[in-house]
């Protein structure tokens, strides 16, 4: 189907745009930015630079509107495009298509208006008249887990550690966005999301299952808001975010990891440090400066921001000292080959009297990637790890292995393989911490680790089996084993 551009007057529902993409990054605003580690950001920084084509080289994260206009723009007196930039012209072919739909719109209007017959842009204002892609994503999920005693909820009599092997039914679960994307200026942003998915908590795949899966939502079949927030410049190297439901990451500049392309357990998809980078939402507000290879994110999200009562005992309100806050900083630096960046992050969780041991923490991050230049087919093609360090404002001294309010500590490596063994297709190894890790006497630090290989039967369509293990600590010796074929379409 061909993109088509719509107005904001009119959308064209029937006119779904084509959005293909050899990386998920459904972690870091799918469908919305490209970042330094995304392929596409690489190939279009060497552009510019080897073409001379931006007065200012990209730095930070982009929409991709302000990709396309940059691709568009160095490709303007080009007669015959190299396999690379076809790559990048399908990769943005529907905000191509937008952009170009937009200038089109804009000179009819002023043929319009000088003819005396109508108006320019956006009202009397002038401008471009504002443009809207629809974009889907669904995702089928087919797999289950063993363990030695059951899910591994209960820790009572149900099982003990010399209970048999016991495994779960195997499920199958589907997940699926449909996402609205509104640009008035090219590089604006207004982006919505409705998502509608058959995950239940209780659910070894669930949002609360003992092996979530980074794809897993509870909407009870039910067509839920998910998304909703706009993303605007100011001036030249400012950007800001602001919405009444969005994501920690939608406001961050970078995002310090490669891994995984196509994700699986939700644990690993935390650049290492899940206390940091702990993916609450809620409403918030963020810039984001950006300066040669310097970029800074400050934002916060309220998770109790639609609820306005603040009285004792009741959580409610933005940056209130009884809702639920978390606060980020970011500072990264990016490089051709490789981003590094470090975060604060503190999380008030609504405890508001101190009345909850460890509730409210303070956490920080580093974490980074390494893309690495080689054509070996045994050498990964990037390097993800991260670090990530808890501190409970209120830490509780006991020493027990079942404790979890005091320091605590986190990482994850990640290895992708692109183009593994057949071009197109990508092969991950993920391994890191399966929760944050304490020092307590007996405490045996569990880990998670994944396999994936992500086979791409089209431009749209992926079929990605992965096996995967959780440990747990010793004290319920409840590991997890798992397998599962997940299929992704993208329309």
């Amino acid at each position: 189907m061909a993109p088509i551009a719509a107005t904001g007057a009119e959308l064209n529902v029937n006119g779904v745009s084509k959005y293909s993409n050899n990386g998920d990054i459904e972690s870091i605003s799918q469908f919305s930015n490209v970042y330094p580690t995304d392929w596409a950001y690489q190939a279009l920084t060497d552009m510019a630079k080897r073409d001379d084509c931006s007065a200012a080289r990209p730095t930070g994260s982009m929409t991709r509107y302000e990709a396309a206009a940059l691709l568009n723009k160095c490709l303007e007196n080009v007669s015959k495009v190299n396999e690379e930039e076809q790559r990048l012209l399908d990769e943005f072919a529907p905000e191509l298509a937008a952009i170009k739909a937009s200038a089109l719109d804009g000179v009819e209007a002023g043929m319009m208006d000088h003819s005396g017959h109508g108006h320019s842009g956006m009202g009397h204002g002038g401008g471009s008249m504002p443009t809207t892609m629809i974009m889907g994503k669904t995702t089928f999920v087919v797999g289950g887990i063993g363990t030695n005693r059951g899910t591994g909820f209960d820790q009572g009599s149900a099982g003990s550690a010399t209970s048999p092997e016991q495994k779960e039914a195997v499920t199958f679960n589907y997940d699926t966005k449909l996402m609205a994307h509104t640009s008035f200026t090219g590089k604006d942003l207004l982006k919505t999301v409705v998502r509608t998915a058959n995950f239940t908590g209780t659910d070894p795949f669930g949002m609360m299952g003992p092996a979530r899966l980074e794809t897993a939502f509870g909407s009870g079949d039910e067509l839920r808001l998910h998304r909703a927030y706009y993303q605007f410049p100011i001036g030249e190297e400012w950007t800001a975010t602001i919405g009444p439901e969005l994501r920690q990451d939608d406001m961050l500049g970078v995002w310090p990891s490669a891994y995984p392309t196509d994700a699986v357990l939700n644990i690993l998809t935390f650049a290492g440090a899940p206390d940091a980078y702990s993916k609450k939402m809620g409403a918030g507000a963020g810039v984001t400066w950006s300066n040669e290879n310097l970029v800074a994110s400050a934002l916060f999200v309220s998770e109790d921001a639609d609820n306005s009562s603040s009285q004792e005992g009741t959580a409610g309100g933005i940056l209130t000292a009884h809702g639920k806050d978390t606060i980020t900083t970011q500072l990264a630096w990016v490089d051709d080959n490789f981003t590094v960046a470090a975060a604060y992050s503190h999380a008030d969780n609504g405890n508001w009297n101190d009345s909850v041991d460890g509730s409210d923490y303070s956490a920080y991050a580093i974490s980074g990637v390494y893309n690495l230049d080689n054509d070996s087919e045994w050498l990964p093609s990037s390097i993800s790890a991260g670090m990530g360090w808890k501190n409970p404002d209120k830490e509780d001294p006991t020493d027990s292995a079942t404790n979890k309010t005091e320091d605590g500590q986190t990482w994850t490596i990640g290895l992708l393989w692109n183009d593994a063994f057949v071009d197109g297709n990508n092969l991950g190894f993920g391994l890191g911490t399966a929760e944050t890790h304490r020092d307590d006497t007996g405490y045996d630090d569990p880990l998670a680790w994944e396999v994936f290989y992500q086979m791409s039967v089209s431009d749209n369509i992926t079929v990605t089996p992965a096996i995967f293990v959780i440990q747990r600590d010793n004290e319920r010796n409840d590991d997890i084993t798992g397998a599962l074929v997940k299929t992704t379409f993208k329309f």
